[in-house]
């Protein structure tokens, strides 16, 4: 598996992207999404991010259980993703990619 260069600086930037923003937002993370949620065309939005979001969570554990750990390994990417959706499943691959054992005959 090659190393997850890419989901990592995803992760890195989306992340200071999003303390930035909740650091200068005049009101809390629920309230906004209350407001994403009253009307019908930014709630279609919040429902497809989170339809991705139960998606990437089914494959986390999915992956994790064929490597053999437990559902449990997998809670602290569940709870990341129910609050900031991306977060979760790019910190997941950049934990399992660096983690990963390196294939025969290849290097990362």
């Amino acid at each position: 598996m090659p190393r997850p260069y890419l989901a990592l600086a995803a992760l890195g930037g989306f992340s200071l992207y999003t303390a930035w923003t909740l650091l200068i937002a005049e009101q809390s993370l629920l309230a906004f999404g209350v407001g994403l949620l009253s009307r019908p065309d930014t709630a279609q939005v919040v429902i497809d991010l989170y339809l991705l979001a139960v998606m990437a969570g089914v494959w986390m554990y999915q992956d994790a259980r064929a490597k053999g750990r437990s559902w449990v390994s997998v809670l602290p990417y569940w709870l990341l993703t129910a609050i900031f959706v991306s977060i979760g499943p790019l910190l997941y691959l950049v934990v399992n990619g660096f983690g990963a054992k390196p294939s025969a005959g290849r290097q990362g």
